[in-house]
């Protein structure tokens, strides 16, 4: 199970046990949010597109949607999101948990600029029943293979 591969990328940190299982569902932003009692905007979803050959995961807030200008400007080329049985295959995690931890080698990682609002914010661990909670510092150290900051999302600013 990814879940179990993302407690033990995190046991060479010690925080296996900050890793949250649910024994409900939170596979979407909205589930995701009711099972943390918190705001859609904090989940920090993870976004799976191919470029080229490469297969990528974007990490946004929760309320922002994809900007496709922004993202082929940022890309070169148009936004291709992965198939849900592309997304187990290439970057390691089944739909409604695919998170930046545990990620398959060569799977590079961008976080947008649509997190840095929040002090903490929750990507999920693996399954589609599991969140961590991360400061943006400690997701920028924790995310695997990132790549940069980037800004490819429209809808969040206020």
């Amino acid at each position: 199970m990814a879940i179990e591969r993302v407690k033990e990328y995190f046991s060479q940190y010690g925080m296996e046990e900050k890793v949250l299982e649910f024994p409900v569902s939170s596979a979407t932003v909205e589930l995701a949010a009711e099972a943390l009692h918190t705001e859609p905007k904090r989940i920090a979803k993870s976004l799976s597109f191919m470029v080229g050959d490469k297969a990528i995961l974007v990490v946004a807030a929760g309320d922002a949607k994809v900007d496709n200008h922004k993202y082929k400007e940022q890309f070169g080329k148009k936004a291709k999101m992965l198939t849900a049985e592309q997304v187990e295959k290439l970057i390691g995690h089944k739909v409604g948990g695919v998170c930046p931890f545990a990620v398959n080698e060569g799977v590079e990682v961008y976080l947008d600029e649509s997190l840095k609002r929040f002090e903490t914010v929750f990507p999920a661990c693996g399954s589609s029943n599991s969140a961590i909670e991360l400061t943006i510092p400690d997701l920028e150290k924790y995310a695997c293979n990132i790549v940069s900051w980037v800004d490819v999302c429209k809808d969040w600013k206020v």
